[in-house]
C-alpha cells in the first residue's frame, strides 16, 4: 500500500509541475506533506521532517558547495587553458578531434553538472566538427559516455542520490567504485579511438585551410554513412 502511495504522490507532484499548476518548491513541498496526512501520520509530520532534513543536510551542503565552486571556477576560466590544449592536441586529425572530445567531457564533468559539461564541450568541439563534416552523433555520444562515467563523483545525482537513500556517506560508496570509474575512463578514451579511427578512414588526415567548406544544406550524422571523400592535407 505504502509502495502504491508513494508513486501516486511522484506521479501527483509530477502532473502538477509539468502543467505549470504549483511550482516546483512547493510541489516537492506540500505534496508529501499532504500524502502523509491522508495515510494517517500528520501528527508525526515535523518529526519526518526533522530526520529528513538531518540525514539530507551533509549531502546537500556538499552539492551546494561544488556548485558554488565550479560555477566561480567556470565563470574565471578555470577550464579555458585545458580547452586550448585539447583543441591544440586535436588539429585537424578526426581521430584526435574524438579522443579529444572524450578528454575535454571527462575533465568538464569533475562539476559533476552534465549540462555544464556538454555546454563547454560543444562550444568547443562544434566548429571543428562541422568544418571538418565529422559526425556530430560521435560528439554527442563520446561526450554522453564520459559524462556518465565521471557522474559517479561524490558530489554527482546518482551517487548523491543512493548516498541519501542508504543514509551513508557519499564517500563510501564512491570509494569502493574508483577502481570502476578508472576502468570506465579507459574504456571511453578506447571506444573514442575506435570511432576517431573510422572518421580518419572515412575523411582522411585534414588540414583546417583544406577542408571542405561546410554546405548547410547536407549535414553527416552517421558515423560511416557516405563514401570517402578524401582531402588536401592527407597525412
Amino acid at each position: 500500500m505504502l509502495t502504491i502511495l508513494g508513486f501516486a504522490m511522484i506521479a501527483t507532484f509530477l502532473v502538477l509541475i509539468m502543467m505549470k499548476k504549483m511550482s516546483p518548491i512547493a510541489a516537492l513541498v506540500l505534496i508529501p506533506a499532504l500524502f502523509c496526512v491522508l495515510v494517517g501520520k500528520g501528527a508525526h509530520l515535523g518529526d519526518y521532517v526533522i530526520d529528513g532534513v538531518s540525514s539530507l543536510a551533509p549531502t546537500a551542503a556538499m552539492l551546494m558547495f561544488a556548485i558554488v565552486y565550479f560555477g566561480v571556477m567556470i565563470d574565471v576560466g578555470l577550464f579555458d587553458p585545458i580547452v586550448r590544449a585539447i583543441l591544440k592536441f586535436c588539429k585537424a586529425d578526426p581521430m584526435r578531434i574524438v579522443v579529444g572530445t572524450a578528454l575535454l567531457a571527462a575533465i568538464v564533468s569533475l562539476d559533476g553538472d552534465g549540462s555544464t559539461t556538454f555546454m563547454i564541450t560543444v562550444s568547443a568541439m562544434y566548429p571543428l566538427y562541422k568544418r571538418l563534416k565529422m559526425s556530430l552523433v560521435v560528439m554527442t555520444g563520446v561526450a554522453a559516455m564520459a559524462n556518465g562515467v565521471m557522474n559517479t563523483l561524490p558530489w554527482g545525482g546518482p551517487t548523491a542520490r543512493a548516498a541519501t537513500a542508504l543514509k551513508v556517506d557519499a564517500t563510501d560508496i564512491f570509494v569502493p567504485m574508483i577502481p570502476a570509474l578508472a576502468v570506465g575512463l579507459v574504456a571511453v578514451v578506447v571506444l573514442a579511438y575506435v570511432l576517431g579511427l573510422r572518421e580518419r578512414r572515412r575523411l582522411g588526415t585534414l588540414s583546417l585551410d583544406g577542408a571542405p567548406e561546410r554546405e548547410p544544406e547536407t549535414e553527416t550524422v552517421l558515423v560511416g554513412a557516405g563514401a570517402g571523400t578524401g582531402a588536401a592535407g592527407l597525412s
